[in-house]
């Protein structure tokens, strides 16, 4: 452990012209009094590290030392390519082995390029959780995650409905979704592809024996022809809508965006009122409700008839409702 601590001392002083030992400290996680007594451990062992004294000091190498140190290891070549969702990664566990793998490229790169890194974070950042939610990390992603980087096969126990199964799985890829993570796996002994929500595992585990994967596999492909796939399973409903020209702007904003881009194309021309009639196929009636009311007087339930009634019963009440008294 100390030794890899050293390294990143090393590591640190070479990409920065001079830290405070209160920044190496915070960097390392460790006390002021520990960068001293390491500070000296690597001046004894031949590296030229070099304390300025005072207010301002800090350490620093000195006579342009270059420490060979900077290969990466394959688990932090694989980190560094996730470094810009940094949430993910300390999701995952990897945090660590990024942050190692970012010294060590910032300790290769030539003095003017050194600062790359940082102005990179200061123009990009990904917050993947939508709007009004916090999602939870589950608690098993870490050893899920272990197992997608070693290809090594897992034998977890999943909440289905109000039972719990158990399945030896073979995990290809995680996915995080609006805040929510996945795991694609095949089944092992099947040679089918299927799709878990992490947070519905109770247990893992993550046994030594590795899998072959099969080379042909392409997450992103599987990922949206699995989504695709999901979004039209739970449209079992259809609705009939008058929509005006505002309503027809809106209306993909409302609803499943694709499923309304695909009903705007199969509808025809607008009536002598200007209104565009769509058949729109919805999870529900009570869903359909939700999301048509978003769209106020731009939209004109016609069928089925028991939701064209609930907008009538609604509109009679807010009618009511905003009546001057």
């Amino acid at each position: 452990m100390r030794a890899a601590r050293l390294i990143k001392m090393v590591l640190l002083l070479q990409s920065r012209p001079s830290m405070t030992a209160a920044e190496l400290a915070r960097e390392l996680e460790v006390s002021e009094r520990t960068v001293t007594r390491d500070a000296q451990a690597l001046s004894e062992a031949g590296v030229p590290v070099y304390a300025d004294r005072g207010r301002i000091g800090g350490y620093r190498l000195v006579g342009g030392y270059r420490t060979r140190l900077t290969g990466l290891a394959r688990g932090e070549a694989e980190a560094l390519f996730l470094s810009g969702v940094p949430g993910a990664l300390r999701e995952m566990g990897l945090e660590d082995a990024a942050s190692a793998a970012r010294l060590k490229v910032s300790a290769a790169l030539l003095p003017s390029l050194r600062d790359a890194s940082r102005t990179a974070a200061q123009r990009f950042h990904l917050d993947a959780p939508g709007w009004f939610s916090e999602p939870a990390t589950p608690g098993l992603l870490p050893a899920v995650a272990d197992a997608v980087w070693d290809d090594r096969r897992i034998t977890a126990r999943y909440r289905r409905g109000e039972s719990e199964v158990e399945r030896e799985l073979e995990p290809y890829g995680l996915v995080l979704k609006a805040g929510t993570w996945y795991l694609c796996a095949r089944v092992a002994g099947q040679g089918s592809f299927r799709v878990y929500r992490i947070d519905r595992f109770s247990a893992v585990d993550a046994g030594g024996e590795r899998f072959h994967r099969a080379e042909e596999f392409d997450l992103p492909a599987f990922w949206e022809e699995r989504a695709e796939q999901f979004a039209r399973s739970i449209l079992r409903a259809e609705v009939v809508v008058r929509l005006s020209a505002e309503g027809v702007r809106r209306l993909p904003h409302a609803v499943d965006p694709l499923s309304a881009r695909e009903a705007l194309a199969r509808a025809g021309g607008p009536d002598e009122d200007g209104r565009v009639t769509v058949t729109l196929p919805v999870e529900s009636e009570e869903v359909a409700h939700t999301q048509l009311t978003a769209l106020g007087p731009e939209a004109e339930v016609l069928a089925p008839a028991a939701l064209r009634e609930r907008f009538a019963g609604q509109a009679a009440r807010l009618t009511e409702l905003y009546r001057p008294r």
